[in-house]
């Protein structure tokens, strides 16, 4: 049981390195679009060609590492006899702990 869970925590982190790529899509997305929209953030100023297009890099990128991420994590999910809510939880953290490294490590 130990040996599954170290696994999945492995597996995780292991996957967390590739992920830092959707997830700075999705912030770039959200920071450019959304949130800039709302006052939160302020646009790219070279960023002129629409959020369309940036809309149809992002969401095939983070299906396909999603699709990825959750087939890796399911046949692990069934042998770490964990409560799935607390397994899948404590997978997405461990996914994000590789960008919480590199954005703490630019701050220094």
């Amino acid at each position: 049981m130990w040996r599954w869970r170290l696994t999945a925590a492995g597996l995780n982190l292991l996957l967390g390195v590739p992920g830092v790529v959707p997830v700075w899509l999705l912030w770039y997305y959200v920071s450019n679009g959304p949130l800039a929209d709302l006052g939160r953030t302020s646009r790219e100023p070279t960023e002129n060609d629409g959020m369309l297009l940036w809309l149809v890099v992002v969401v095939p990128v983070l299906a396909v590492f999603g699709i990825i991420w959750w087939l890796a994590n399911e046949p692990v999910r069934r042998r770490a006899a964990l409560a799935p809510h607390t397994y899948w939880t404590a997978g997405v953290l461990l996914t994000l702990v590789p960008t919480a490294v590199l954005v703490v490590g630019s701050l220094v």
